[in-house]
């Protein structure tokens, strides 16, 4: 059966830095996958002093999404760091509204997978738990209904190895998930090379990139979830 996979997540990065190597082997053996971005990214880092930093994160986004196999991408239009209940009903409903519409249009029978960042938001960033909120609220949402074919959310999550306490440097930063809280380790480094590239297709953010692969190494392509059905 064709399988739908929707990645919903906050900003460009956030899938590259993330599952990318899971997403790439998800694509690669017949996934259809689809990008969800919330914002462009527009208050991220700035280097190069672009004037509309969004349109070019969304320009490194595609290139990315490209690189994994994507088929569709799909930006909201909010705005980088402020997320918030005030958006939070209008985002769930607007994420029901792809997947219904992108399942009508299929000609086969399919199943439909959610996959999003685990909702203690990782690095404690708001918006990171905003796009899991409104994940998980669609997702339950159109299986209840009992007439769309959902069949689980994986949360992408941290564990404890990577990060072994909180953190306070900036906002509250939650330590990783402990062995017992991660459900699925999906070791993606055959695709490591496509991984590495991926992350470094958002160039304005290299600096966070370059550290992110100097930390993690090959680890950058094995990735950690939380399974709900």
């Amino acid at each position: 059966m064709k399988k739908l996979l929707f990645a919903i997540f906050a900003h460009p990065d956030d899938e590259a830095f993330g599952p990318s190597g899971t997403l790439v082997l998800e694509a690669r053996s017949g996934t259809e996958l689809h990008l969800v971005t919330l914002t462009s990214g527009q208050t991220g880092q700035n280097p190069d002093g672009h004037e509309d930093l969004g349109v070019v994160r969304l320009i490194e986004w595609h290139k990315a999404a490209k690189l994994m196999g994507a088929a569709k991408t799909h930006y909201l239009g909010y705005r980088d760091g402020q997320l918030c209940n005030n958006v939070l009903v209008e985002i769930q409903a607007r994420l029901i509204k792809i997947v219904k519409e992108v399942v009508s249009q299929q000609d086969e029978p399919c199943e439909v997978e959610f996959m999003t960042i685990d909702d203690n938001g990782i690095t404690g960033h708001i918006d990171h738990t905003v796009a899991s909120r409104a994940a998980t609220f669609a997702f339950y949402t159109l299986k209840g209904t009992g007439n769309l074919p959902l069949t689980r959310i994986r949360y992408v999550c941290a564990p404890q190895d990577v990060f072994p306490t909180h953190n306070i440097d900036w906002i509250y930063m939650p330590a990783g998930r402990t062995p017992e809280e991660i459900d699925e380790v999906v070791d993606a480094r055959e695709v490591l090379d496509t991984v590495r590239q991926i992350i470094r297709c958002h160039h304005t953010q290299r600096a966070d990139a370059e550290a992110h692969l100097s930390a993690r190494a090959d680890a950058v392509a094995i990735n950690h979830f939380i399974v709900r059905n």
